[in-house]
């Protein structure tokens, strides 16, 4: 069994039939489903918001892996652990406080993610990737679905995964954002844990096949 995750992003999916979506990623090998909540402020986009996510909650079997791309993220810590949130994860660039926040994440029972925009150097989590569980690094510049992959993604993978070896943490390495098959293996080989893909699974013909194909390669 692979122990790297899958965790297709339902910023892809059909929003039209989005119970059908949930349900073909809860039947599917897929780990997580992966949701961005986008304000239009600290990106420019506007995505799910809550009575959404409570819809998805709703259907979803698997975990419910968010991502905040979102100004004063701290405000809605609690919302998000009642919407049944697992994994929380917030962006580097838009917490003050970022040691309290993932205090407040934790304290709500769920686990701790930061996530990196690609101009973001990881030597900036140093002093406190013992704290996190997961970080998420952004492949593409967030905002937008179907973007193409920033290759440098691979050296910071790399770096990232030192930084957590050196410092014995048990963080995981989240990638999000152009993931395909073409980079999906060489992903894991630098070092990831996890993938999110989206407009790869949902815009592909069979995407319960396109999640195997997937963990296949990161097997």
């Amino acid at each position: 069994m692979s122990k790297v995750k899958i965790a297709p992003s339902l910023l892809a999916a059909d929003f039209g039939n989005l119970q059908r979506d949930v349900e073909m990623v809860n039947q599917s090998e897929a780990d997580w489903h992966h949701i961005d909540v986008m304000d239009g402020v600290f990106v420019p986009n506007i995505s799910f918001g809550m009575p959404v996510i409570r819809a998805i909650q709703k259907h979803a079997t698997k975990p419910l892996d968010v991502h905040l791309m979102i100004v004063d993220p701290d405000r809605y810590i609690k919302a998000f652990a009642d919407l049944g949130a697992s994994v929380l994860s917030v962006h580097y660039e838009a917490c003050n406080h970022l040691h309290r926040s993932l205090q407040a994440i934790k304290a709500e029972g769920m686990k701790a993610g930061v996530a990196i925009n690609p101009h973001t150097n990881i030597s900036l989590l140093e002093d406190i990737i013992k704290e996190i569980d997961l970080v998420c690094l952004m492949s593409v510049n967030p905002g937008f679905g179907g973007q193409s992959f920033i290759e440098n993604t691979y050296d910071k993978v790399r770096s990232l995964r030192e930084l957590i070896n050196n410092k014995r943490a048990g963080t995981l390495i989240e990638i999000d954002g152009g993931v395909t098959s073409k980079n999906a293996k060489a992903l894991v080989e630098a070092g990831a844990d996890v993938l999110v893909a989206g407009s790869f699974v949902f815009k592909s013909e069979d995407p319960t096949q396109t999640i195997q194909e997937l963990k296949v390669l990161a097997g």
